[in-house]
């Protein structure tokens, strides 16, 4: 018997509290995998000019890296506390925050002296999309 690639995802999102809480559930999705054209219209649009060979390992790379993205997404992560630092998983760590102060004094116009065109305190550049 073949294996299923689908499954119910679970969309989570974060309380102000940093407490995870879990929204609803996905519609259950097939594995990701790209194919050689994918890879191409990606270099294309990329502006990438890559060999056949090039192609064809970005494209082991590429769906290497989502094979592994659907082994994290099968992890069961109820119950689990997020981690604002990994060490807090194994040790008692406490934020060292600072204060929010300036601390450095505003050189604006001397950043700004070297530029071509500046204006109400803006760099200036030129249009590159129409």
């Amino acid at each position: 018997m073949g294996r299923d690639n689908t499954r119910s995802i679970p969309l989570c999102s974060f309380a102000p509290s940093g407490r995870r809480r879990r929204r609803a559930l996905l519609p259950p999705q097939t594995a990701v995998s790209l194919t050689l054209q994918d890879v191409e219209r990606i270099a294309q649009l990329a502006r990438l000019d890559l060999p056949l060979d090039q192609r064809h390992e970005l494209l082991n790379q590429l769906n290497g890296f989502f094979r592994i993205v659907e082994q994290m997404e099968a992890v069961d992560t109820r119950g689990v506390e997020p981690l604002y630092t990994p060490l807090s998983a194994v040790q008692a760590v406490s934020l060292r925050l600072r204060e929010d102060a300036v601390t450095e004094p505003n050189q604006r116009e001397a950043n700004q002296a070297s530029a071509p065109e500046v204006q109400d305190g803006l760099f200036l550049v030129p249009r590159v999309i129409e």
